[in-house]
């Protein structure tokens, strides 16, 4: 990336939404699902899209990726539901989008805004605006949202022994608003959002440091595998209790990832509560 250079001994990678922030309700609930529900034509059965929107983006092992992955997903999440089926709504499958994310190399609104000029397909088109629609919607609603009580102690302590990145799919003019509005962008090296790529790219800088050297904080089954496929240690935001996360971050974490003991006992035990605390079927699923 460029816009990084090593400087210390370790690297602490931290995801943004629903980690730092306490915001990732709000942005879904009065952000996402609103356009999701417009621009998709769904209002004939909004409470099971909610529902779908909630489950994929928040409440399951989904939780945090990407949003055009996510978007399929809990479409997908509808098209298979008896009471939708049962209404007769008409759930759209996105073929072209799927197949732009399997062809594309970053998952954001610049890349596909080049998809759309180079041949103006129309679901890309549609999709295009509702991206764009979601970020207007969140640069209106979302603001006065301050961290967790334990992350500023945490980043103070870690930004003077560590390199810090920011590691987000969030955009990353977005990133940089609400970092700066709350005045910890100052302990951060450097930015990243989905423009820079996924977020198992970005913690490819691990490569710089030694071994045991690197932790991720996130709060998602996708950070934990981000850090995983670099060999970095992982440190959850348990969602739903965040604020005994990040003060267990700072009570112990921080002390055993310097100590060089997070490895082992310790990281197993933490993923062990955190992949409890998030289920991979829905509940209105019968293989729940």
């Amino acid at each position: 990336m460029p816009d990084f250079s090593r400087q210390h001994d370790y690297l602490v990678g931290i995801d943004s939404d629903g980690c730092v922030f306490d915001s990732m309700e709000l942005k879904h609930s009065e952000c996402f699902i609103p356009n999701f529900i417009r621009f998709f034509k769904l209002q004939g059965v909004s409470k099971y899209a909610r529902e779908a929107s909630e489950f994929v983006n928040l409440y399951s092992k989904s939780r945090g990726i990407n949003r055009f992955l996510a978007l399929v997903e809990q479409l997908d999440h509808l098209r298979r539901r008896p009471e939708v089926q049962q209404r007769g709504v008409d759930v759209p499958k996105l073929t072209s989008l799927e197949r732009w994310m399997q062809s594309a190399e970053k998952l954001g609104n610049p890349a596909l805004e080049r998809a759309v000029q180079s041949d103006g397909d129309a679901e890309l088109t549609h999709v295009l605006r509702w991206s764009k629609a979601v970020n207007e919607s969140i640069h209106q609603m979302v603001h006065d949202v301050p961290p967790f009580p334990s992350v500023r102690p945490c980043l103070e302590r870690l930004q003077k022994v560590a390199d810090l990145l920011v590691v987000s799919a969030t955009p990353t003019e977005a990133l940089h608003k609400e970092w700066q509005e709350h005045g910890i962008d100052k302990f951060v090296q450097a930015i990243w959002g989905q423009e820079h790529g996924t977020k198992r790219q970005m913690l490819e800088a691990a490569g710089q440091y030694d071994k045991d050297h690197v932790l991720m904080i996130g709060d998602a089954p996708g950070d934990a595998a981000a850090a995983a496929a670099n060999n970095c240690l992982f440190f959850p935001i348990v969602p739903g209790a965040e604020e005994a996360s990040w003060r267990r971050l700072a009570d112990e974490g921080i002390d055993h990832f310097l100590a060089g003991t997070f490895a082992g006992d310790y990281q197993v035990q933490l993923m062990s509560e955190f992949d409890a605390s998030l289920p991979e079927s829905p509940p209105w699923s019968t293989d729940a």
